[in-house]
């Protein structure tokens, strides 16, 4: 018992001094739209400070809508991912970063292989810091392509998650994931943009 209790007491001692509970961290959150939310979403999580990441939809008028909802292109809904984040480890200017790096800027009808209005690559701000990072970081982009740079930032929405099934799907089914992504030509075209950028 003697011994319990001083274990006790050295643990009460020390909590506040070098360990954070996950609950006390204070998050913050982004939402990007840059095609196939599976890709983007890995993208993500693989940020350090990165917390979460959630495909989803958002965007549109449609309550509720389903992946077969939003793939009929009427629901004015984008394929987008949620990010929780810690903004101690990463800045929502870095998030913006990984953000550019991975889509397509200068595409009106989607991205990659993937056409349609719910493809396309959009920021969606969730409050006013963030939309001036978003279109100060848009804007310094400009002078480095010739193209012109269609990726609009526009204000945050209802964010709908996606079915589970969406969740981590490079992680549940990665063999298929690895086939999409390749196929579809991703990684070529972000790397054709990098060299342009250069």
């Amino acid at each position: 018992m003697k011994r319990f209790f001083l274990a006790f007491l050295l643990g009460a001692i020390l909590w506040p001094a070098g360990f954070a509970k996950a609950d006390d961290i204070k998050t913050e959150q982004a939402i990007f739209a840059a095609g196939c939310f599976w890709c983007i979403e890995k993208d993500m999580e693989a940020v350090p400070g990165v917390i979460d990441v959630v495909s989803g939809y958002t965007g549109g008028t449609t309550k509720n809508p389903t992946y077969k909802d939003v793939t009929t292109q009427t629901t004015g809904h984008y394929e987008a991912v949620r990010v929780t984040y810690d903004p101690k480890k990463v800045s929502y200017a870095r998030l913006m970063q990984v953000f550019w790096d991975n889509h397509d800027p200068f595409d009106p009808e989607g991205q990659f292989c993937d056409k349609g209005f719910s493809y396309r690559g959009a920021v969606f701000a969730l409050n006013e810091a963030q939309k001036r990072i978003a279109e100060d970081f848009i804007e310094a982009q400009r002078a480095k392509y010739q193209e012109k740079i269609i990726t609009p930032v526009l204000d945050a929405r209802e964010f709908y998650p996606a079915e589970e099934y969406h969740q981590n799907y490079y992680k549940k089914n990665p063999t298929r994931y690895k086939y999409y992504r390749w196929n579809c030509g991703r990684d070529q075209v972000l790397e054709n943009l990098k060299e342009q950028a250069e």
